[in-house]
């Protein structure tokens, strides 16, 4: 986003052992803890962090040669760039993480929020997940069935109460140092889940293309929609998504059609959300970018009128900074669609991104 001040104290840590001292030495001395990756889904008050940040910069990506089952077993440092990972997954023939392609950060933060896209989430690869636990002060190893993966959330978004919380900061328990994927040794993708990409591609849901071909759609669709970096672009100086799509029982999406209905007037095919399947029978999922829309806020809301900080003119799903906002007008215009977004649809939305020093 390039916004907020700066934390009272930096440290990098290039080494696991260097990233434990960080975070033990922290906490033992009481003060405030912000463990960053790659920065790409913060948005940090403009008073800065009163408290040591510490920057993941861990490198390592092992590849035994008699990984099991006939899969690949890829164990990666939490400071591994991700998209990097993404990039050689496809040259090497490893399947599953492609529709990933793009994605900013670091690769230890994936797991903390199951980051997704595309019909992909990293719950379908990943393995294992070794962590410092600030609690019991030891390295422990958790499983993908320790984790309870769900959308947008695992058991590492998970605060912690104690002397390292400061307010309106997430202060995770668990701080992760490497990550295992079991990928596929194949050169086609997974099947294609995602409409709008299987188009793309010009194929039909379900089929399967080589990696690399995978890649540059996703590639191809993420920069159609200003979510891949370009530092001339103010429509990519975002967070990516700045809401999650909600979940809704069938009654509350019911209430969201009427309410929809009443809106848009008499054009009713327009009044009806997309929808999408959930792991539970009697809730669905559907397009916090189509509420927003359908709210009244459109592409460029805010941008055109030369406000600081506005939505996408790509992407009515990301908020942007237009080269000279502070926190505050990124946090007002996100507040601003939010608010707009219940009022107009009964529906209120959860912003994506890791508040630090801010609230909604």
């Amino acid at each position: 986003m390039r916004v907020g001040g700066a934390p009272r104290r930096l440290v990098t840590a290039r080494t696991e052992a260097e990233l434990v001292e960080a975070v033990r030495g922290c906490d033992e001395a009481g003060e405030p803890l912000l463990v960053v990756g790659g920065g790409s889904n913060l948005v940090v008050a403009d008073e800065g962090f009163p408290g040591t940040v510490v920057l993941v910069r861990t490198r390592g990506v092992e590849v035994p040669h008699d990984s099991a089952c006939g899969g690949v077993s890829v164990t990666v440092a939490a400071g591994e760039d991700w998209d990097e990972l993404v990039a050689r997954a496809c040259a090497q023939g490893w399947s599953g993480i492609e529709a990933l392609s793009g994605i900013p950060g670091s690769t230890g933060a994936t797991p903390v929020q199951n980051v997704g896209a595309y019909g992909q989430e990293v719950a379908q690869t990943v393995a294992q997940v070794r962590v410092w636990d600030r609690v019991e002060q030891r390295v422990r190893t958790m499983f993908a069935a320790d984790l309870g993966f769900a959308y947008r959330h695992s058991v590492l978004k998970e605060s912690m109460v104690g002397p390292g919380a400061a307010p309106g900061t997430v202060t995770p328990r668990h701080v992760v140092l490497t990550v295992t994927f079991s990928l596929r040794p194949t050169e086609l993708s997974q099947p294609i889940g995602y409409a709008a990409l299987a188009d793309g591609l010009g194929v039909d849901l379900g089929e399967r293309v080589p990696l690399e071909r995978a890649r540059e759609a996703v590639l191809e669709q993420r920069r159609r929609r200003g979510m891949v970096l370009d530092p001339q672009d103010h429509d990519t100086w975002s967070c990516g998504s700045f809401f999650t799509n909600p979940v809704l029982s069938r009654e509350e999406l019911e209430q969201v059609r009427l309410r929809a209905e009443e809106s848009v007037g008499q054009d009713r095919r327009s009044a009806v959300p997309p929808t999408y399947p959930t792991d539970r029978e009697d809730h669905v999922k559907t397009s916090a970018a189509w509420l927003i829309e359908h709210a009244g806020f459109g592409r460029g809301f805010g941008s055109s009128t030369g406000r600081p900080a506005g939505l996408s003119t790509k992407h009515t799903l990301a908020v942007t900074n237009r080269g000279h906002a502070s926190a505050a007008d990124v946090v007002a215009v996100a507040r601003e669609v939010r608010d707009g977004v219940e009022q107009t649809l009964g529906v209120r939305l959860v912003n994506e991104p890791v508040l630090v020093g801010l609230t909604l």
